[in-house]
């Protein structure tokens, strides 16, 4: 395994972190147990949940993935073996039954964090992410930013870190992170913490796979000259860089076929992508879904490469990738489907 510095502090991190937004869902408590056993047997030391998981999130799954990553820290008592990372949902009118309201101010984030401890069954989590912005901004599946004055929110961004402090010195978070965030609010976050002596952006973590490099733009160069890498999420767009549905092994239980919302995976300028990539990966005696970890595995600016599966087997596929190193020849045929069919799935 590779390991990588998280921001500016003192702990190194797996190149790979486990995400577990399946447990709950489409995995049993007893096969998240198994996935956190043999991801920290193969070297990886960094976890992601968020208080809004099992996905897609409903009434009766949320706060499921949390639970089982509970009961699994209460059993194998090796809390200091590993970084653990947890998000607060933002606001959404279909999330109500989380917490309502849904908002970044200092009674909703400590109600929050509260209800992530009691579940995962710890005293602190090692960072602790806003899971999406609470001002409308270009996030899931938008492009572009398109102003609005119908807009509620107002900056809020020193109280959430002001309120981070007072979460740090209670012992409850180690660091602080952010989500789904524009290359704005990743730079107004550093201004104001520098300012106010208050606590750093350590990380973004935005969808980047090879059908969707828009952190590419922008906010890149932010992770690397500021030191907030990217924690890179769907590297597998949804399973469609699987290989599975180009090579007709997809099942009714498969992702894409299963939660038909996931859309932007599905649609034409992505699967011609995808048609692409997966002719690479053919050529170069690779499957897809190695090839596509491992470009995100290499990108400098990337701190930790967020995979998850459904089963053991593309669990052990999907982190052996960071034994993968594409070649020039490959980076190059990538960029040529990339330039024919740029960022088909935002």
């Amino acid at each position: 395994m590779l390991y990588t510095t998280l921001g500016n502090t003192d702990l190194k991190v797996s190149k790979i972190c486990l995400g577990t937004m399946t447990f709950g869902e489409q995995n049993t408590e007893a096969e998240g147990h198994e996935q956190l056993d043999y991801a920290l047997a193969q070297g990886i030391n960094f976890i992601d949940t968020a208080e809004l998981y099992a996905v897609p999130s409903n009434e009766n799954n949320q706060g499921n993935t949390e639970r089982i990553i509970g009961t699994w820290i209460n059993a194998r008592k090796n809390r200091d073996k590993y970084i653990l990372a947890t998000k607060i949902t933002g606001p959404s009118p279909n999330l109500k039954y989380i917490r309502n309201p849904l908002r970044f101010n200092r009674e909703q984030i400590t109600i929050a964090i509260e209800q992530s401890l009691q579940r995962l069954q710890t005293d602190y989590v090692d960072l602790y992410q806003l899971h999406w912005p609470e001002r409308q901004t270009n996030f899931f599946g938008k492009r572009g930013f398109k102003y609005s004055e119908s807009d509620p929110w107002e900056d809020n961004f020193l109280s959430i870190l002001e309120v981070m402090q007072e979460l740090v010195d209670a012992g409850k978070i180690r660091h602080f992170g952010i989500s789904n965030e524009t290359p704005w609010g990743i730079m107004h976050f550093l201004q104001l913490a520098k300012d106010n002596n208050l606590p750093r952006v350590m990380s973004v973590q935005n969808p980047y796979s090879l059908l969707n490099r828009l952190f590419e733009v922008g906010s890149a160069e932010i992770a690397v000259r500021e030191q907030v890498g990217l924690l890179a999420y769907s590297p597998m767009a949804f399973g469609r860089l699987s290989g599975k549905y180009n090579k007709g092994t997809d099942t009714p239980a498969s992702r894409l076929n299963k939660f038909a919302v996931m859309s932007r995976y599905n649609k034409t300028n992505s699967l011609q992508a995808t048609e692409g990539y997966f002719k690479i990966a053919e050529e170069h005696g690779l499957s897809l879904a190695q090839m596509s970890l491992a470009f995100v595995n290499q990108q400098a600016f990337v701190t930790s490469n967020i995979i998850g599966a459904t089963s053991m087997a593309q669990l052990k596929e999907n982190i052996d990738s960071i034994n993968v190193t594409l070649s020039k020849d490959i980076l190059k045929a990538i960029e040529e489907v990339h330039d024919l069919t740029p960022n088909p799935a935002p």
